[in-house]
């Protein structure tokens, strides 16, 4: 029998949210191993508390439990990073048109400001900067949407497949392809236009499959070539 979020307490949920943070941001990577000791030393929490985290982060699809190894962060293939994607597509894209009907002035402007803040660092070539201006916009999208069921789903999506979005990220030329589909979802949202702000989410994570596709046969070609 597992644990449901709503039945861990606030230290256990702490740990949980710092656990998922660190390896939505890459700290802990793919089939590294979650040490209960180490991790209770790093959080300053009980061995209990660790387990009863770790327990949570597995039923969200972010650690596995290997017997007699312990708990180690899961790593996701292409096929579910891919299938992760369509999933969030279709997600994304009831966030932005929600996103279009709910957004005040001031969110505009909010999203506006990131836009240009995206723009500005695509040309001074900031990938890292680029990648993390990203992650804000998809998350205040989700925020202004007010569809909190969706960011949640979205959330966990988010953290179990990291590992190829940050590939992703670092490849050559793909801020320079992303950035005006980012605009495009911007701009219909800021316009209250909800199913252009759909379809642009909806052309986005499209790419983004795309993109995924293609990085891995280019990792793959060289060895048959």
């Amino acid at each position: 029998m597992t644990e449901s979020a709503a039945d861990l307490r606030p230290g256990e949920r702490s740990v949980v949210a710092a656990v998922r943070d660190a390896i939505v941001r890459g700290e802990f990577v793919p089939n590294q191993r979650l040490v209960e000791a180490d991790l209770s030393a790093q959080f300053a929490a009980s061995r209990a508390t660790v387990r009863a985290a770790l327990i949570e982060l597995t039923n969200e699809g972010l650690v596995e439990r290997v017997q007699n190894r312990g708990a180690r962060v899961r790593a996701v293939s292409l096929e579910e990073a891919v299938e992760i994607s369509e999933v969030r597509m279709m997600l994304e894209s009831l966030c932005a048109a929600k996103a279009a009907e709910r957004v005040s002035d001031e969110e505009v402007a909010e999203l506006r400001e990131l836009g240009e803040a995206m723009r500005a660092a695509v040309a001074g070539g900031d990938v890292v900067g680029y990648s993390g201006l990203n992650q804000r916009l998809h998350r205040r999208v989700r925020e202004i949407s007010g569809q909190r069921t969706a960011a949640q789903v979205l959330e966990r999506l988010r953290g179990q497949s990291v590992r190829h979005q940050f590939r992703l990220a670092m490849r050559p030329g793909r801020p320079q392809v992303s950035l005006p589909e980012h605009l495009a979802i911007i701009d219909a949202i800021c316009g209250h236009r909800p199913d252009e702000a759909a379809e642009a989410a909806r052309v986005h994570l499209g790419s983004v499959i795309e993109a995924l596709r293609a990085a891995d046969a280019a990792e793959v070609s060289p060895l048959h070539t």
